[in-house]
């Protein structure tokens, strides 16, 4: 992947920034913004990374595609044209995140299932990954997947736990081999 390292301090660098001026929250808003933008948009993508297009289209195109984002933000796309890193200000965003929810402490928990959370279900799978992280800044994803059959596959960070019908059977399948 093209410039990780140098997205990773350059998010870095801007939540420290965002620190001291207090102004972490409407740079993370921008910075969700951004990386959304970027992602759903391909020309907008690829115009960012083209060596054939002018520094001053690129910057007049980002003046009006984000209008009202954050002077901090402001200042980020000034020194990635100063310093030609602009084709990696989608990475800079995506880490900017993650950067962002390690300093809050939130965690993201995937429920893997055949048929879709009811609210019910969604309230109960929550309460027992809370207190199994015993953490209360966990957002709850669900993912469906028919071919698990049935039960459930959670993933917190790089822990999995996988109580799907699927990976039993497969289980027993191994056994009897």
């Amino acid at each position: 992947m093209y410039g990780f390292r140098a997205a990773n301090r350059y998010a870095k660098a801007l939540l420290e920034y965002a620190l001291q001026r207090n102004a972490v929250e409407s740079v993370f808003r921008d910075m969700s913004l951004v990386h959304k933008t970027i992602d759903e948009n391909k020309e907008l993508d690829n115009l960012l990374v083209s060596p054939v297009v002018k520094t001053v289209v690129k910057k007049n195109v980002l003046d009006k595609v984000f209008v009202g984002v954050s002077p901090e933000v402001q200042r980020l796309f000034t020194l990635l044209i100063e310093n030609r890193r602009l084709p990696i200000l989608k990475q800079i965003a995506e880490k900017f995140v993650i950067h962002y929810n390690s300093y809050k402490n939130n965690q993201t928990a995937e429920v893997t299932t055949a048929i879709p959370l009811t609210e019910e279900m969604k309230k109960q799978v929550l309460q027992k990954v809370e207190s199994l992280k015993q953490s209360r800044n966990i957002t709850l994803v669900n993912k469906v997947d028919e071919s698990i059959i049935g039960g459930f596959i959670l993933r917190i960070g790089d822990i999995q736990y996988n109580a799907s019908v699927a990976f039993k059977l497969n289980k027993l399948r191994q056994e009897f081999q």
